[in-house]
């Protein structure tokens, strides 16, 4: 099993940066994949970006590249996604999520946070 817990979200202006971390836990981290995905009211959930936690490979959707970041922190077993100029199209709930594969597919990971709002003004 892994515990996946999300936090960072909030309000923020168009433009503006959030932080989001992942804390994960349970069983060996270096065997997983991390993702991180979002959710729009009415829409379906999609992918954001994706880590290899062991050799720290990443891949983004196009609509965040050159915009958001994923890294890792070994130390403190946390995922971050760091997200600059935002746009109000980004507003949703964000989930990370862990699994075995590099996919950008939501049946692909089987593991899931809580999930964090971000929500962003125009």
């Amino acid at each position: 099993q892994v515990q996946l817990v999300e936090s960072g979200g909030g309000l923020v202006q168009a433009g503006g940066s959030l932080r989001l971390s992942c804390a994960a836990s349970g069983r060996t981290l270096s065997r997983y994949v991390m993702g991180w995905f979002r959710q729009a009211p009415g829409k379906e959930r999609d992918f954001v970006a994706r880590i290899n936690w062991s050799s720290g490979l990443r891949n983004y959707a196009d609509s965040v590249k050159g915009r958001f970041t994923i890294s890792r922190d070994n130390a403190q077993n946390t995922v971050i996604l760091q997200m600059d100029s935002l746009k109000p199209e980004d507003t949703a709930v964000y989930y990370c999520a862990a699994g075995a594969l590099r996919s950008e597919k939501v049946d692909d990971y089987n593991y899931w946070g809580q999930g964090t709002q971000v929500t962003v003004s125009s």
